[in-house]
Parts: C-alpha cells; structure tokens; sequence
C-alpha cells in the first residue's frame, strides 16, 4: 500500500476526517439545519474499550490540563528521615508518596500529580492537585502519618461465614490486637524459596513480635486483617504459631501486587512525618488567560510561518502547510489517547515542535532547488531533495530527542531538573519532533508526488 502514492493519499485523507473526530473537545455542541432536517445534540466525551490478544485497553479520550491550566493547588511536602537509616529511606520516602497518592485518589481529585524528589540534603513529595482550591484542607488530607494497625475478626462475623477467607474486614466487624505500625520493623518483598512465588516477609521488633506471638496463637486458622489509614490492605490466614517475629504473607501475588502490598506495610512500619516548605494556590482565572495567552501566540506563529511557507515556495509551501494541520492534528490525538497532562511549558513544547517541523520541509525545499540548478528534472531532482536531505533531518532530530531525555530525566539523576514542568515540556517536544518526521517525510512526500506538476526546462 505505502509503495503506491494514491493509496497513501487516500490513506491521510481517511487519518485527517478521523483525527478531526478523534480531537473533538468534550461535550462538542452540535448544531445545524439542513431542510426540513436538524441536529442539535451534545457529544460526549469519547470513550475507547479496545479487547486485542487478551489485552484490554480503555481510554477515556478527554483533554487533561495541569495546574497551571486549570488552576488548583501545589504543594512541596518534605520528609524527615532523621529517625529513620540511611538503608531505609528510599523505602519509607516510595511508602510515605504512594499513601499520600492513595489518600488523593479517594478524595476525588482528578488528574493529580504526585511525584518524589531526592536530594543529597532533603526527601520531598511534590504534590500537585488540578481543581483543589482549598489548600489547607488538602494539607490536612496529606500531610497525616500513616497509620498500621492489625485487627481480627470478632466471633460474630466469623460464625456468620463458614469460610473465613470470604469474610471481607472492616471496622466494624474487627477489633484491635493493639500490635500496629511501631511494632513494624520492615515488610519486604521476597519469594518463597519451595515455589518461587512473590511474597511478603514481614519482621517485628522485640515488642512487636511477643504481640504477634500471642496473637497467632490465639488466630490459628483464622484471619488476621491490616488496616492502613482505617482502609484494610490484607487479610491472611494464621497457619501456624509464629513466635519468632518472623512472618510471611502469600497468597498467589504478582511481583508487582506483593511489592505494592510491602510498600503499604513500611507506610505505617515506618512512619515518617512530613511537613509543608511550599504551597501555592492557582487560580483558575489565571489558567483561562495562559490558556487563551498561550492559543493567541501559537496562532499568530503559525499564521505567520503558514504565510512565509507559501511566499517562499508558493505550491510546495503550501503542501507543506496541510501537512502541519495534519501533524497538529495527530499530536494533539497522541496527547488524549496517550494520556499527556497538558501544562503551559508542554504547550511551549509543542508549538517549538512546530518550528522543527517546518525546519525539514525547508531543508527539502532547498535541497530541490538545488538539483533543479544542477539540470535535473524536476521529479527526481524533488526525490533527491528528500533523499539527500533525510541525513541532516535525521540527525539533528535525534540530537533533539536525546535533549528531552535528558530533560524528561527518567532515572531520577540528581543533577538535573525533574519537576512535571519540565517533563511536561520534554514529553511534548519528543512526541512532536518524532511526528514531524513522519509529516515531513511521508506526508509532504505523497501531496507532492500526486498533486505537484512542474513543466521541466532544458
């Protein structure tokens, strides 16, 4: 198919109408009159439930702006490790985000960004909640030491079930053992040395393992529930007495189920409280204006390098603006169906993306006029144009897109940025500058090849 012009035009045209579909903002008000025929609806948001190889993949395809865009608060939590040892810190600074993220994520907040910062001097948490404008009742969600406590079953709830691992634990049908997170000394992820399955080893201090002594022997064959914040985590059976302080929890884990689970343990294990170096609340009349801001500027640049295309190369120029919609288009479906949180230097990205894909049509361009100098005809002085200039495209693209690695800092490299800012900034430039060579390349390729006729001189 790609080997056939015709067919690959026909192919964008059918990319084009599906991607204007694809981009549609939320709750689209449709409204027209045709005849005696009318429509006047609402479209809601687009939602994609793809089942492919066992694999199921849902997408709510909607637009997800930042804090900046939206407005809401931002908060710089940091932790104090000076309790807890050097060995343990990143444990309890992972355990410490993923209960904050858990604590967010039952108090509605849509699209949060929770992320860990380290440094050699500090461990922070850098939280940022789109839409929360009440600040202080966030910090008050957050900003709490996690609680672990260990409760069993009450007689009634057990003779109600004949089968104790259905029961499913709350606070009312528990009480308290009085062992909790201080008796906690690690819970980590190991595998069982007779299956090899992922599970959980947990070990007690001297205090904690008397507890937890005298609690398996009265719990053989029973269940005993973990509450993490008043919410259970786990309910595993007692097997046996365990007096050592030595336990382990299975019960068919993944890896990454028993990792996840360990995490929740080491929240209220190790118990390190937080404070507020930082908070700020956006507005979201100021995320309107960046928004209608940032819309005006990319406007107007685009108008501008549509119209210097055009004046430059008259036809060809032109080709190479339906390509740019067309790439328009396409990041902005990437960005829904990916999904991209779209913040102010992300927008800045985007639009940078644009210039650089502008940037490989003019290489082309010129390439082409400079066969045409040399006496080629004109259909394979444009086919050289494209050939020869594809080295210069590839490599300063891939010098670019080394640049927003680096920048997104997926290692967490100490010396160098990583806020969501940031990688807001590298993801969209990296998403831009690969579709711009697609565009570039295959796109203004094929409008040349079917719609371009130029008379050769000799």
């Amino acid at each position: 198919m790609f080997k056939t012009p015709r067919r690959v035009f026909f192919f964008l045209i059918v990319l084009a109408i599906f991607l204007v579909a694809f981009d549609l903002p939320e709750n689209y008000h449709v409204k027209f009159h045709i005849g005696k025929y009318s429509v006047d609806r609402v479209i809601n948001p687009l939602s994609v439930d793809i089942h492919f190889l066992g694999i199921n993949i849902q997408r709510q395809l909607k637009t997800r702006l930042g804090l900046d865009l939206s407005g809401g608060s931002y908060l710089v939590l940091e932790a104090n490790m000076h309790d807890i040892a050097l060995t343990d810190r990143k444990s309890a600074l992972d355990s410490v985000t993923q209960v904050i993220e858990r604590r967010i994520n039952l108090f509605g907040v849509s699209e949060p960004i929770i992320q860990s910062s380290r440094t050699p001097n500090a461990y922070r948490i850098i939280v940022e909640l789109p839409g929360v404008t009440d600040v202080n009742q966030a910090i008050a969600l957050i900003g709490q030491t996690a609680q672990l406590e260990f409760r069993e079953f009450d007689e009634k709830a057990l003779q109600e079930s004949t089968i104790s691992a259905y029961l499913i634990p709350t606070l009312e049908n528990t009480q308290s053992t009085g062992l909790s997170g201080k008796d906690l000394s690690r819970a980590q992820l190991t595998f069982s040395s007779q299956t090899g399955e992922p599970e959980v080893s947990l070990t007690f201090n001297a205090q904690g393992a008397k507890k937890f002594a005298d609690i398996t022997r009265r719990l053989v064959g029973k269940p005993l529930a973990v509450f993490l914040d008043e919410i259970p985590v786990t309910a595993p059976r007692v097997n046996t007495e365990i007096p050592d302080g030595q336990a382990v929890i299975t019960g068919n884990f993944t890896q990454d189920a028993a990792k996840t689970l360990a995490l929740q343990l080491n929240a209220g294990a190790l118990p390190v409280p937080v404070t507020v170096v930082q908070k700020q609340t956006v507005g979201a009349t100021l995320g309107q204006q960046s928004v209608l801001q940032s819309l005006r500027a990319g406007a107007i640049g685009l108008s501008i390098v549509a119209a210097f295309m055009i004046a430059k190369y008259g036809l060809l120029g032109l080709f190479a603006d339906m390509a740019l919609i067309l790439y328009g288009l396409l990041n902005f479906a990437l960005y829904r169906w990916i999904p991209i949180t779209l913040t102010l230097p992300g927008v800045a990205g985007f639009l940078l993306s644009i210039g650089m894909a502008v940037d490989s049509n003019i290489l082309i361009f010129e390439r082409f006029k400079e066969e045409k100098r040399l006496g080629k005809p004109w259909r394979v002085a444009m086919e050289l144009g494209f050939g020869r200039a594809w080295h210069s495209i590839r490599d300063a693209n891939f010098t670019t897109l080394i640049t927003c690695v680096i920048l997104f800092n997926p290692g967490n490299w100490q010396f160098l940025p990583s806020s969501g800012m940031v990688r807001g900034f590298a993801v969209t430039l990296f998403i831009g500058v690969v579709t711009s060579l697609f565009t570039g390349i295959v796109v203004t390729r094929t409008f040349i090849r079917v719609l371009y006729k130029e008379r050769d001189t000799k």
